[in-house]
């Protein structure tokens, strides 16, 4: 029996008081959402003519259209107010509140002139209705939109309207869900919150698979789905709704996303395999429950691969064709009644004797164990406790199919054996590579004891007759365990084994891929220098480039250092240095490099510079000659040599390592390990994702970035940021965030993820809004006073009256500078006035010891009380308001190595103690530079906790690319190049 709807509203609010967060109510509220969707239309989709009799009755009803608010009774529930949408308006931060009053009456006066004539009464009234529901339904989520241009003070950013079609006038019910924030609800659901509808239904929860392949808490799974399903960005979740995912960090929420992936498309899978066993009539209920019961998709395999189309059959089938599956359950359910004799047909092979009867009874109930799910459940539990092995040998090749280098490669693991439980990543990433290559074979060893165990378990529980069966019988039982184990369980398991050792390896290759990357992208910028990057070379010459401290090409150059030319080439060096004041220079690591790194440091120890102090860092060049011929460096730099902006990518990888290193794709930069043997789809994703991360979390000044950086922030894309770029080009700088709501294509969603990471320079915007007023105002066709910075003018009226709408041209909000999103505005501002501070304070240290001396009367988490937030929240909006302008908390990380002599490998001896700088980190140990030209190895084994410094900021748990470390000398093999180190410290 279903409520009125009135009072499905009334039960609802009651509900959203107890520890129901925004989730679980919005879901309630989505489904009368879509119950009422064929009731109304949107105001410019309702052709006039529709107009309802009944309209004329409502009229008495209704409040002046002067008012905002509107009344609405119904059944002995208390009224409700709704703040009627008159008009799409922008909030404005840090106004005047004469001046809110004088904008909201305008926008009054001009609500009343344009739907002075509109005769859609009863449509309005309904959508003033859905409007009370929602505001009702979101009552505690300090998201209640209220349509005054003084909404920074009164509540959260006010937010866009549709995506697609931008209309005004209409309540943007689809997209509440998005808008809605979650401050102050309380971070844990209730039980029935975490459960999630799927599309596609399993006989296992997601949620509840999720939790235990990851190891992450179900409510935390839960938010995660929820999150990801309304299309939120790992920047944005990890940032701004750290309650609702209990602070995890980005690396997490990737494995969590890429294994959620794994089991939808599992799902999806085992559906459109019951779709076509279902069209070809072979469907049982038995098969379909099995099919259900698929959580990988070795099982998905191992079930349905008889019933593929083209198969032969397995051996049950056959017997089963024969008529043997009654015989089978006979001697299971009733043995003393089954008699073998009855079943023989001399004319029928495969029924003409007893022992074939045997076989096929056998057979059937070798299948039968063997898609058992206890039977399957247990087997694996009992080999989770045993000893099982992964062995490798070599394959038995003639030599001239395999290089014998190839064959050398693999020595460790030509008679290999190890316990699957302590196997590394990167030997289980070896011996595929080896067995691929059909240099290796592998199997897995599952021992005797196991297999005697099942089959005795079996005997004795779930497979034993229910009565007494004869020997013969028995026999035939015991024949078929050991059939099923050795046909079909074992391989099945031995498949589940690699898969899943597999998978793990292939996944923690991608994750370090993703760590060693996310540290170089972090390496901490040099700004204000300028830099010669020289790409070495022997016949081709070096290629140098001087860029200034802004990123601009200064000068190209050839000079040929290693030709015979040495001397006469340090003299045009010298002057070149000298005319741009440049002590700086960046040395690729390719070929040559060793040659000129020592060229560069014995004129450095010879004074040749003088009077300047010229010192040099060796830099990664991996990827840049892919780069130097791109579209996006010809677009860049055109006109300009290839082997020149290779220079000169060179030069920028260490003025700015995160804007320079973005125009490669990731898996060239050259960190990482076995990146061709892993799935390219999931490396691809994962680095796209680091990436993301990266640049979202430095942010972008909106008004001077590169379209190229600018694409990687959450919540854009290409087509984003390049409409972005023409709206800057055509329309002047950005003045506040509001702003980007203007570019096409940029809806509500994609405002919320982008918005906290874009920054705008305030000393910018000051700049240029005092030497542009005149020209600005040409543009935008607004009136700007100095004075108050704003006034508000009318656009021109369109045929559509819902259409048109007040628009302002918002003053500069310091706000826009720090990494506070615009949905926490409010909160800021509070937190402001609580403190006694101002927005002019942002960032000095006045504001800093407001804060301190505040927080240290009451905790963090009483003021987050008292400001109805959640203290995470509260946290982002302290350090977006104690943080100085333009903070880059890059800065924080280890600058390049600037070096000024050189040390060769016969100059090395056991024991030395130098410094170097982690160059790539592997599953195997870490490769360090330690300035001889060939980087030594740090053996995992050496690597441990005590070593890796606590009180320094880290870019992740282990060591990664860019990092400075103490080492000491281990080994020296000269003739292979091989040095191995230990790890002293890390710097």
């Amino acid at each position: 029996m279903s409520l009125p709807r009135r009072a499905k509203i009334q039960v609802q609010t009651t509900v959203s008081k107890d520890e129901f967060s925004y989730f679980s109510e919005l879901s309630s509220a989505s489904e009368e959402d879509d119950k009422e969707d064929s009731v109304w239309e949107p105001q410019k989709k309702v052709p006039r003519a529709r107009k309802q009799p009944a309209a004329k009755e409502s009229k008495p009803k209704r409040m002046p259209r002067g008012k905002k608010n509107i009344t609405l009774k119904s059944g002995g529930s208390e009224g409700v107010a709704v703040k009627e949408e008159l008009n799409r308006s922008i909030a404005i931060a840090d106004v005047d509140l004469e001046e809110n009053k004088l904008n909201t009456a305008q926008t009054l006066k001009t609500a009343k002139t344009k739907q002075k004539n509109s005769a859609q009464r009863m449509k309005k009234l309904k959508v003033d209705e859905e409007t009370s529901e929602v505001s009702n339904l979101a009552g505690e989520s300090n998201s209640t939109e209220i349509p005054s241009t003084s909404t920074m003070v009164e509540g959260v950013c006010k937010k866009e309207e549709n995506e697609d079609d931008f209309t005004f006038g209409q309540s943007p019910l689809k997209r509440m869900k998005t808008e809605m924030c979650p401050q102050g609800q309380p971070v844990k659901f209730p039980a029935s919150a975490n459960t999630i509808k799927e599309e596609v239904e399993m006989n296992w929860d997601i949620v509840q698979v999720l939790s235990e392949r990851t190891n992450i808490e179900l409510w935390v799974c839960a938010n995660i789905i929820r999150l990801f399903n309304d299309d939120n960005t790992i920047p944005f979740i990890v940032r701004y709704r750290k309650e609702l995912i209990n602070n995890l960090d980005a690396d997490s929420l990737r494995e969590v996303r890429q294994t959620l992936e794994e089991l939808r498309a599992i799902a999806k899978k085992v559906h459109s395999t019951i779709q076509k066993i279902k069209k070809e009539g072979k469907m049982s209920e038995c098969l379909l429950k099995a099919l259900l019961n698929c959580k990988s998709f070795e099982e998905l395999e191992h079930v349905s691969a008889p019933y593929k189309t083209g198969s032969k059959g397995t051996k049950a089938q056959r017997a089963k064709q024969l008529g043997l599956e009654t015989a089978a359950w006979t001697l299971l359910e009733n043995p003393g009644k089954l008699n073998l004799l009855s079943y023989i047909r001399p004319d029928v092979k495969g029924l003409s004797a007893l022992q074939d009867i045997e076989t096929g009874v056998q057979h059937i109930l070798a299948d039968m164990i063997a898609k058992d799910k206890d039977t399957l459940d247990f087997i694996r539990k009992l080999c989770q406790n045993r000893y099982i092995c992964i062995q490798s040998s070599l394959a038995k090749v003639s030599s001239k199919k395999v290089n014998e280098k190839d064959v050398d490669k693999f020595q460790l693991y030509q008679n290999f054996s190890c316990n699957i439980r302590n196997i590394q990543h990167h030997q289980i990433l070896a011996i595929n590579r080896g067995e691929n290559l059909k240099i290796l074979t592998v199997k897995v060893n599952i021992s005797d004891g196991i297999k005697n165990e099942f089959c005795r378990w079996c005997i004795q529980n779930r497979w034993r007759p229910r009565g007494f069966a004869r020997p013969e019988l028995m026999k035939i039982l015991h024949n078929s365990l050991d059939d099923s184990f050795k046909r079909l369980i074992y391989p099945l398991l031995c498949r589940d084994f690699r898969a899943k050792l597999t998978s793990d390896a292939e996944k923690e290759s991608v994750m370090m891929f993703g760590r060693n990357l996310r540290q170089l992208l972090l390496t901490s910028p040099v700004p204000g220098r300028t830099l010669m990057g020289v790409d070495p070379g022997y016949k081709h010459g070096c290629k140098l480039a001087i860029i200034s401290p802004t990123s601009q090409i200064l000068h190209t150059d050839v000079v040929y250092l290693h030709c015979g030319q040495g001397f006469r080439e340090a003299e045009k060096i010298k002057r070149l240095l000298l005319n741009f004041n440049c002590s700086t220079v960046v040395i690729g690591n390719g070929t040559a490099c060793r040659e000129t790194e020592a060229y560069f440091a014995d004129l450095i120890m010879k004074n040749y510079f003088a009077p300047l102090d010229v010192v040099y860092c060796i830099v990664s060049e991996a990827g840049a000659s892919i780069y130097s011929v791109s579209p996006e460096a010809n677009k860049e730099m055109p006109g300009l040599d290839p082997n020149l902006r290779s220079a000169v990518s060179i030069a920028r990888r260490v003025q700015d390592p995160l804007a320079e290193l973005v125009k490669i794709e990731p898996k060239h930069i050259g960190v990482g390990m076995y990146q061709h043997d892993v799935s390219q789809t999931l490396l691809k994703a994962t680095l796209d994702s680091v990436v993301e991360e990266c640049v979202s979390f430095v942010g972008v000044d909106i008004n001077i970035c590169s379209e190229v950086l600018l694409r990687h922030i959450a919540g854009l894309n290409t087509n984003r940021a390049k409409n972005i770029i023409e709206w800057r080009e055509k329309n002047g700088p950005f003045i506040n965030r509001e702003q980007l709501k203007k570019v096409k294509g940029l809806g509500p969603k994609s405002f919320q993820q982008c918005a906290g990471f874009i920054r705008i320079n305030q000393d910018y915007i000051r700049t240029f809004c005092s030497q542009q007023t005149e020209s600005l105002s040409h543009i935008q066709g607004i009136a700007v006073t100095p004075s108050a910075g704003v006034e508000v003018t009318h656009e021109k009226q369109g045929k559509k009256k819902n259409k048109t709408s007040v628009d302002a041209m918002l003053k500069p909000n310091p706000l826009d500078q720090t990494c506070i999103h615009p949905e926490s505005y409010d909160i800021a501002m509070r937190f402001l006035s609580f403190i006694g501070g101002t927005l002019c304070e942002i960032g000095k240290p006045e504001m800093k010891q407001k804060i301190n001396s505040s927080l240290e009367k009451e905790g963090i988490e009483k003021a987050a009380e008292r400001l109805t937030t959640t203290v995470q929240t509260l946290q982002i909006v302290i350090d977006g308001l104690s943080q100085p302008e333009s903070f880059d908390f890059r800065t924080d990380f280890d600058k390049p190595d600037f070096k000024r002599s050189i040390v060769c490998l016969e100059d090395l001896q056991v024991g030395m103690i130098l410094t170097g700088k982690v160059e790539n980190a592997t599953l195997f140990g870490i490769f360090v530079d330690i300035g001889v030209g060939r980087s030594g190895l740090i053996p995992i084994r050496n690597v441990t906790e005590a070593k890796l410094s606590k009180t320094k900021k880290r870019r992740s748990l282990g060591l990664g690319p860019g990092e400075r470390v103490e080492v000491q000398v281990l080994n020296i093999d000269i003739p292979r190049s091989r040095i191995t180190l230990d790890l002293i410290r890390v710097l």
